[in-house]
């Protein structure tokens, strides 16, 4: 049994490239950018993140337990 072949309604012409992009992969990186650049330009308000003291210490009884 031959198999189908799909065949194109519109010809593509040569030198175009036809590339259609979701909202989000253009909205994405343009916010993480702007997010970064205000860290930059304003870095008093970049904050480093407190650990949990029990996370905290449950890594360092891991670590114990694996340097024995």
């Amino acid at each position: 049994m031959p198999a189908l072949t799909h065949t194109r309604h519109h010809p593509a012409t040569p030198g175009s490239v036809d590339i259609r992009l979701p909202w989000w992969a253009l909205a994405l990186p343009a916010l993480a950018f702007v997010a970064l650049l205000t860290l930059i330009l304003n870095p008093a308000d970049a904050h480093a993140a407190t650990g949990d003291p029990a996370v905290t210490h449950l890594f360092e009884r891991v670590q114990q337990l694996v340097t024995r």
